[in-house]
């Protein structure tokens, strides 16, 4: 019948995406007023940033002495100066009602670039009501305020401009994230593969310089202070997790989870996940793994003009296998993943249905609070479906949805 050719091409046809995203960012734009007008506000680290961040105005510059109520600064330095600058405008931190405004601003900007990346991929129009109906990241970022939402901003800006080749921008933003929180840092083994494919090696190089530079430049006033405690502090790889909070593998049991064997074992898989996406990373190369390490050493590599569809997979492969790998997740880390999974499922050719479903228990899963062993489940099945998706989708070797897999023959965007 008519009527069903038309809603199948509305939900299918990237071209319906024009009038759709319009439509979506102003329902959820009245939706964050109404979140902010109708539910109240949850103190959990806001009021911490503004003492840490008081120090900080008040000349502390040693990483080790700067603390909150809930704990010690444990986030790099531009963090400090965006909590700053958001002091200064709330009152000191007094503003809640602004601070809001502020983080609903933020949060519609940054689906915004997401559904902007969508688009340059020609994503359709039935993964677009997703971005938008998530009860934990309107949460994230209008009812907590937490910075994995500033984080998650930057680390968008950075893909979309990776995915425009703009990759002088696409590294600084990408750096400045990561002086955000250090979760950015996931995706650096796809970054890396991606410009070494695309502008070589002696430029990778300098990309890399300027990296980090940026972070030395944003630690610089801490670094003169006590180098030793900012690094420990701002990049504490020693943290210890805490099983109460955990969302992701509280049914493996808390001993298990506390236990060396368990991270020893993550750490092992999530190395094991980047050699095996590698070999699948390189593709475009037209080489194996080994003979394109040999190519960039010896400058016989030729440089690719990726597909942003490859691009965008590769980079978001390489989050979800962090994530999938990460001994604790708490519950603002949805903020990474949220907005990824419906367009990860996507490039990995899952069938729609499958992609709503598991959008649906992944969403379901990150609001049972306290976790559960079946949330927590759910929140570890879905991340392995959307690895091996992923994975698949990257291995293709023809060039539909943009050119996943594809390199130099990908169709235009």
């Amino acid at each position: 019948m008519a009527w069903r050719a038309f809603i199948r091409n509305v939900l299918t046809h990237p071209r319906h995406t024009q009038w759709i995203i319009p439509l979506l960012v102003l329902g959820d734009a009245v939706l964050c007023a109404l979140i902010i007008w109708k539910i109240s506000y949850t103190e959990i680290d806001w009021s911490t940033y503004m003492q840490q961040v008081s120090l900080y105005i008040s000349g502390e510059r040693d990483y080790t002495a700067i603390k909150g109520s809930t704990g010690p600064l444990v986030y790099p330095a531009a963090h400090v100066y965006i909590y700053t600058f958001l002091y200064h405008l709330t009152n000191e931190g007094r503003d809640i009602l602004l601070g809001q405004i502020l983080f609903a601003a933020l949060y519609l900007a940054t689906l915004i670039v997401v559904m902007a990346c969508y688009r340059q991929v020609g994503a359709p129009p039935y993964l677009f009501p997703l971005l938008v109906l998530s009860k934990r990241l309107h949460s994230i970022f209008m009812l907590r305020m937490f910075n994995d939402g500033v984080a998650t901003f930057v680390m968008w800006i950075a893909i979309y401009c990776f995915m425009k080749r703009k990759w002088d921008a696409g590294v600084a933003a990408w750096s400045f994230g990561i002086g955000i929180k250090m979760t950015l840092v996931l995706l650096a083994p796809a970054v890396g593969i991606i410009l070494l494919l695309s502008v070589g090696l002696a430029r990778s190089v300098r990309l890399g310089l300027l990296a980090a530079l940026i972070q030395v430049l944003l630690a610089f006033p801490f670094l003169q202070t006590n180098p030793i405690g900012y690094v420990s502090k701002s990049f504490e790889l020693s943290r210890q997790f805490l099983f109460k909070w955990t969302v992701n593998w509280r049914f493996i049991g808390e001993e298990t989870f506390l236990s060396r064997e368990f991270s020893l074992a993550l750490l092992v898989l999530h190395v094991s996940l980047l050699a095996i996406f590698a070999f699948v990373w390189v593709k475009p190369s037209g080489t194996n793994m080994f003979r394109f390490l040999q190519n960039v050493i010896r400058g016989r590599q030729p440089t690719e003009t990726l597909s942003k569809g490859y691009i965008l997979a590769s980079i978001l492969s390489s989050l979800v296998t962090g994530l999938l790998c990460a001994r604790s997740m708490h519950y603002q880390f949805y903020a990474y993943l949220a907005w990824a999974t419906p367009v990860v499922l996507w490039l990995g050719r899952v069938h729609p249905v499958l992609i709503i479903s598991g959008w649906a228990m992944q969403e379901w899963a990150w609001n049972v609070f306290p976790s559960t062993d079946l949330s927590s489940k759910l929140v570890v099945s879905v991340l392995i479906l959307q690895v091996i998706g992923i994975w698949f989708g990257l291995n293709k070797t023809d060039t539909e949805r943009g050119g996943v897999a594809g390199g130099r023959t990908a169709r235009p965007q």
